[in-house]
């Protein structure tokens, strides 16, 4: 149960980082925004991109230690 509390703890740090990151440097290059007149979609394909390189490397360090 030890490990449990670990991981938890590791993924709530990622999270923060990640929150902030998106927080303060907002858009990346590479995501899509499309405006019209009453309407507004964006598709974050490389923060998508981004967050699932970091989470799979983060899972693959958690599975190889614990």
């Amino acid at each position: 149960m030890p490990d449990l509390g670990r991981i938890l703890i590791g993924l709530g740090v990622v999270l923060v980082i990640f929150g902030l990151f998106v927080t303060f440097v907002g858009k990346l290059p590479g995501d899509i925004v499309i405006r019209r007149e009453n309407f507004t979609f964006y598709f974050p394909i490389a923060t998508s991109i981004l967050l699932s390189i970091v989470l799979s490397l983060i899972f693959y360090l958690f599975s190889k230690f614990f």
